[in-house]
């Protein structure tokens, strides 16, 4: 039985009857003066509390995808064969198509999780585009990462046939999952509709989490001795995604955006990582990473431990070290999120070259109905910042890349609703 299979929920949820029902039938025998009987009510209450407390976690599992599987639960990660190179020699003329290419860097994964997902493209690719479930493997780290890639119409069509096109990376939050990015977030609902009502240019969308060693949270940090995440984010993937699809190489063509921590993770990444990428989205970002009980020790000791610990506080950041020239999003509730009062202070910050826009509803909570009506607001503005490549894949593997320049949008505040940024604050200089 799958970990997130219907199958072990009701299994789970009969075990827990099971328990209840003998705690009730024992009872009276158990009800007794005595050490023995005292230890059995105790543990027969005990048993009784596991068992509903793991069906009621099997349920949440099922249906938020926390954990694909059995293995990610107890920390058994999958890792890359040896010897992994790049297909395609970098040019991205082809797909997955559900068809294995040894020695790929990106290759076709189990549909169960997608097929869960509701509301997503169907009928010819070349009209209403196409989602495809994916592994990602790094060719550095050795980390193999599960992934949703939504592929616009304009991908399949003759008339873009050699054409490349941005992306934008999206991240889950901790624990979090891919299949809450598609289900509950829904990218690619949301993407696919912009784009086809024209607010939106045809952009592919890789939908991973940064969880790549579950169940740990390593928070997109190169942990000394430990998972290298971001190394992955910023280099790994963008390879593989390079290797696989007809991609921008120019970092103008990529972003990241990101809920919770996956917000977090998107500035980090775009701030440490300029030449990556130049856009990011934050909804209910952190900005300073810091140990906890789900992270562990993520900058090791020593006398780098400090250096470490400032290079991942996007306000030290701002302070002590040259800006980068990059676009930011934040989205932040005024009233229902914690994270409000340290949102205006990074907007505060922020200075140029960098340049900030925000998104700051009255309400809100840390919550998918938050983020869902912030989505389209933050794709829109996120496509205006980033450069629709003009080169294409050369007939004859030719090397080079032309990116057209494509003017940045002002700092300001975006609507919930996706219309114009309305300016509230002057570029830092």
């Amino acid at each position: 039985m799958g970990l997130t299979s219907e199958t072990t929920v009701y299994v789970m949820a009969a075990l827990a009857a099971i328990c209840v029902a003998l705690l009730v039938w024992l009872w009276p025998r158990l009800a007794k003066q005595g050490l023995r009987h005292v230890l059995g009510r105790l543990g027969a209450i005990g048993v009784t509390q596991v068992a509903i407390i793991a069906a009621f976690a099997c349920w949440l599992n099922s249906s938020y995808q926390f954990f694909g599987s059995w293995g990610e639960l107890f920390g058994h990660v999958e890792t890359a064969p040896v010897g992994i190179t790049q297909a395609g020699a970098g040019n991205g003329d082809g797909t997955v198509n559900g068809v294995a290419v040894k020695g790929a860097l990106v290759q076709p994964a189990s549909d169960e999780q997608l097929s869960r997902v509701s509301g997503l493209p169907t009928g010819p690719a070349a009209v209403n585009g196409r989602v495809e479930s994916v592994k990602v493997i790094g060719r550095r780290t050795g980390v193999v990462d599960p992934a949703f890639v939504y592929l616009p119409p304009q991908y399949f069509q003759k008339a873009y046939h050699r054409q490349r096109f941005p992306v934008i990376v999206v991240l889950s939050g901790y624990p979090g999952s891919i299949f809450n990015l598609a289900q509950h977030l829904r990218v690619s609902q949301t993407a696919g509709e912009l784009q086809k009502n024209g607010q939106m240019q045809p952009t592919i969308m890789v939908m991973i989490r940064p969880t790549i060693a579950p169940p740990r949270d390593t928070e997109c940090v190169d942990v000394p001795g430990g998972p290298q995440t971001e190394t992955f984010l910023a280099k790994d993937l963008p390879d593989a995604v390079k290797s696989a699809y007809r991609v921008g190489h120019d970092a103008s063509a990529w972003g990241v955006m990101g809920y919770s921590s996956g917000a977090s993770c998107a500035l980090q990444l775009t701030m440490r990582n300029p030449h990556v990428y130049t856009t990011a989205g934050a909804l209910s970002p952190d900005y300073r990473v810091k140990d906890d009980p789900t992270t562990g020790n993520l900058f090791g000791s020593g006398l780098g431990r400090v250096n470490r610990i400032n290079g991942h506080d996007l306000m030290w950041r701002l302070k002590h070290l040259p800006v980068p020239q990059v676009s930011v999003l934040v989205a932040d509730s005024k009233h229902g999120e914690p994270g409000y009062p340290q949102t205006l202070a990074f907007i505060k910050a922020v200075r140029a070259p960098m340049r900030v826009a925000s998104i700051l509803p009255e309400q809100g909570s840390h919550n998918f109905p938050t983020w869902v009506r912030e989505m389209p607001a933050t794709l829109k503005w996120m496509n205006q910042q980033l450069t629709f490549p003009q080169d294409v894949v050369p007939r004859h593997h030719k090397k080079g890349t032309v990116v057209a320049a494509r003017p940045k949008a002002d700092h300001g505040t975006l609507r919930a609703d996706g219309t114009e940024p309305t300016p509230t604050a002057t570029t830092h200089k």
